[in-house]
């Protein structure tokens, strides 16, 4: 289970245009839809925004813990705006999320100015918010940060039966400390839960049809929106496709081949470049990166900070770097010189970005819990170590280097303390309009595939394929993609379906 991995800075901007922090929006019977007369309190509520930091507002709105009780317990949402650039051009609003799940949409919000073009930033205000269960909203508790370090460090790819039955005794122990700690509220963090939230902020920002731009987890999220609330869909680009269709299983495999294809293709242009520390081909390369993992199994390497690095986080921290060509793929050369070497300290400072670890040992975010409590609910697997092990070939054939600890990622929803949903299903949204669908050929955290496949259930999606590397593809350097994807959101130009790019 992989996430996304989010850069965050500062940015802020402010205009008039629309209700400032003083001035409350009432949503209007547009703005409202056909709601059901039990939710229309939380439709109609007045949050107080409020400055919190550059040019930012922020607010707590409040939605039902349980959409089928919602005159029962209540939870608030964190939601953070930055006004349109443009009084005249403002078109409203552009809610966006960064992926996981787990990942804040608040801290997304606030690096605006370096994940969205200047001319989105003219036209919309910009809305993040913390999906339930995440940050700020509702957290998900699970453990503490000692016991953290040594759920993400064990050993992840079980060679023996000791091996397994530690690994399986970390999964228990994990599902336990949630249900210990958050079992009310486990129930109710599935992605539909956090869509139907996403209706509500819709309107409380004032907008009739939500207009959207999700990335990876993020995609999933705005189809399964565009599936509840499909005459309410406006402009929603979903970049980086998850396949709604996929179990978490399917979902790991396809992840595992992934992240195999990312690395080939790292290794394909590291054996190029001067200061590459494997090669001098790129099956030797692999080769060698392959004995390295095999090595670190074995024997953790030592780091700076004191901490071992295992086989475990070397695996995520290669992982982390191939999300970005541009940023992550020098780093991993700098990272495997120095694991050759006998120091894993680069290694894990590329893990602990994925993971949110600061250098004093504080996870700043639940980023870690959040996605399975998210992702147990949405895709409930239930494999015993038993079915794992019979699956395991599957997985090693896939990816070398990522199957067998990809293999086992799913194993703590095996004790999930709360009821399963219904688990994969196909999105069709029939009746919304055109949803821009966009899919990165060697993406490696999600695979072309689920974006053609996504593309092709959405009985409006018109599928982009930006032919590179890395993880999602709008604002990461093609001017192609950026412009298709602007001019989408900005003037409503549907491309052509199956257009490339790259």
């Amino acid at each position: 289970m992989l996430a996304s991995v989010v850069a965050v800075v500062a940015v802020g901007c402010t205009s008039s245009d629309r209700p400032a922090a003083s001035e409350p929006t009432n949503a209007g019977t547009a703005v409202l839809g056909q709601v059901p007369e039990e939710l229309r309190s939380f439709y109609t509520q007045e949050p107080r925004w409020a400055g919190c930091g550059g040019d930012y507002e922020c607010a707590k709105v409040k939605v039902p813990l349980d959409y089928t009780k919602p005159e029962d317990e209540t939870i608030e949402l964190a939601v953070i705006r930055l006004a349109a650039g443009s009084n005249d051009e403002r078109l409203g609003s552009l809610l966006i999320n960064p992926g996981g799940p787990g990942a804040s949409g608040v801290d997304y919000a606030r690096s605006a100015r370096a994940v969205l073009s200047e001319n989105l930033l003219r036209h919309y205000d910009v809305v993040g918010f913390d999906p339930r269960g995440v940050g700020e909203s509702a957290p998900v508790t699970c453990i503490n940060d000692e016991q953290m370090d040594e759920f993400i460090a064990i050993d992840g790819s079980p060679n023996n039966a000791a091996e397994v039955e530690g690994l399986d005794d970390e999964a228990k122990e994990f599902a336990a400390g949630c249900e210990k700690n958050s079992g009310e509220l486990l129930p109710y963090v599935s992605t539909a839960d956090a869509a139907r939230d996403m209706d509500v902020i819709r309107a409380v920002v004032g907008d009739e049809k939500l207009n959207y731009l999700g990335k990876s987890y993020g995609t999933f999220l705005g189809a399964t929106y565009a599936g509840l609330f499909p005459q309410r869909v406006g402009r929603l680009v979903l970049d980086g496709a998850i396949d709604p269709r996929v179990s978490g299983e399917e979902m790991s495999l396809a992840q595992a081949e992934g992240f195999e294809q990312a690395l080939r293709a790292f290794m394909d242009d590291c054996v190029q470049q001067s200061d590459c520390p494997v090669g001098p081909s790129t099956q030797e390369g692999l080769d060698q990166i392959g004995g390295l993992l095999d090595s670190v199994d074995q024997t953790p390497l030592p780091s700076s900070s004191g901490r071992e690095v295992t086989q475990s986080l070397a695996i995520l921290g290669i992982a982390t770097a191939l999300y970005d060509r541009t940023n992550g793929w020098p780093v991993l050369r700098d990272a495997l010189s120095s694991a050759i070497d006998g120091d894993g300290s680069v290694l894990l400072f590329l893990a602990d970005l994925y993971a949110d670890r600061n250098e004093s040992g504080h996870y700043n975010t639940n980023s870690m819990e959040a996605i399975y409590a998210v992702n147990c609910l949405d895709r409930p697997d239930h494999n015993s170590p038993a079915d794992i092990q019979k699956n395991e070939a599957a997985f090693k054939k896939a990816s070398p280097h990522f199957g067998d600890y990809l293999a086992w990622s799913n194993l703590p929803c095996r004790y999930w303390p709360t009821s399963a949903g219904d688990g994969p299903n196909a999105i069709t949204a029939d009746g919304a309009a055109p949803i821009l669908v966009v899919g990165t050929t060697r993406d490696p955290a999600t695979p072309y595939q689920w974006a053609v496949g996504l593309a092709e259930q959405l009985k409006s999606g018109v599928l982009v394929t930006y032919e590179g590397d890395g993880h999602t593809a709008y604002f990461q350097g093609d001017g192609c993609i950026d412009e298709i994807v602007d001019n989408y959101l900005i003037a409503g130009e549907v491309p052509e379906d199956g257009v490339k790019c790259g």
